[in-house]
């Protein structure tokens, strides 16, 4: 994961000072992107840990289109979006998950439509993989005011060639410390689901950012994992008996060998 060292090298090199929602305050640099070859490892940084559970729970949580942060929490234990939820009932709002298994939107008769993203895309892979429209989108311009936040990874295509399958996400926000090794891992794993459904090899998953920041109050924690050597990358393990995009449970993924250095903890600005 030397690509993750060099961003964040890149955003103390160049980074401007700004302003921003939360009012933290970041210093932001704006067009980056990284490369990683799957074949060659599964890119889940280790110049610090990264949980396992967080990235497994949440990838399966919004491929069955869950919107409830407390539903994540209790089956996968994970906390990521605790913060965004109704204190009370844990909802969130149509976010990710409801815009990529019902994206709502209206056709040529006026009529209000409801399209699987998802399963569209498995299909369109399986029938017409030169297809340049492999993509599922987030960002649903309509509904935005009904997501407690809006999507930052929120756009995504898929490319087959020579029996491989890539993907290359934009993140138009990209918080770089707390966030981007997470966001790279969620989409390196959907990829190695999708192409064994699909019956395909991973190719690369490439990584393009918008607003790519530190908060001003990670330097220190993005400094002091500049100083720790990367350690060798994991690999993925999946049930091979799963043919279904929806049929992976927690178990059928396993991830192989990871090795991390501690981890370096740092507050979510909100």
């Amino acid at each position: 994961m030397k690509q993750l060292l060099d961003c964040f090298q890149h955003i103390l090199d160049n980074g401007k000072v700004k302003t921003d929602r939360t009012g933290t305050g970041t210093i932001s640099t704006f067009g980056y992107q990284m490369r990683f070859n799957l074949k060659e490892g599964f890119p889940m940084a280790t110049t610090k840990k990264t949980f396992e559970h967080s990235v497994k729970g949440e990838l399966l949580w919004m491929l069955a289109g869950g919107t409830n942060a407390y539903a994540l929490e209790k089956k996968y234990g994970t906390k990521i979006w605790l913060e965004w939820a109704d204190k009370e009932t844990g909802d969130l709002g149509r976010i990710y998950g409801k815009q990529w298994r019902d994206y709502k939107g209206i056709d040529e008769s006026g009529n209000v439509v409801h399209i699987d993203q998802i399963k569209q895309l498995i299909h369109d892979i399986k029938t017409n993989p030169d297809s340049r429209r492999l993509i599922v989108t987030a960002w649903n311009p309509a509904e935005l005011n009904q997501m407690n936040l809006p999507p930052c990874h929120c756009f995504y295509q898929f490319y087959v060639a020579d029996g491989e399958i890539s993907c290359q996400l934009y993140q138009r926000s990209v918080d770089s410390f707390l966030g981007l090794s997470y966001n790279i891992a969620f989409y390196s794993l959907l990829t190695h689901l999708i192409a064994q459904v699909c019956d395909l090899t991973v190719g690369d998953f490439v990584h393009t950012s918008g607003d790519l920041h530190i908060y001003s109050d990670h330097i220190e924690q993005v400094k002091l994992q500049l100083t720790r050597e990367p350690k060798p990358l994991p690999t993925i393990k999946l049930n091979p008996d799963v043919k279904d995009i929806f049929d992976f449970k927690y178990d059928d993924i396993e991830i192989v060998g990871y090795e991390s250095h501690p981890h370096i903890k740092g507050k979510v600005s909100v």
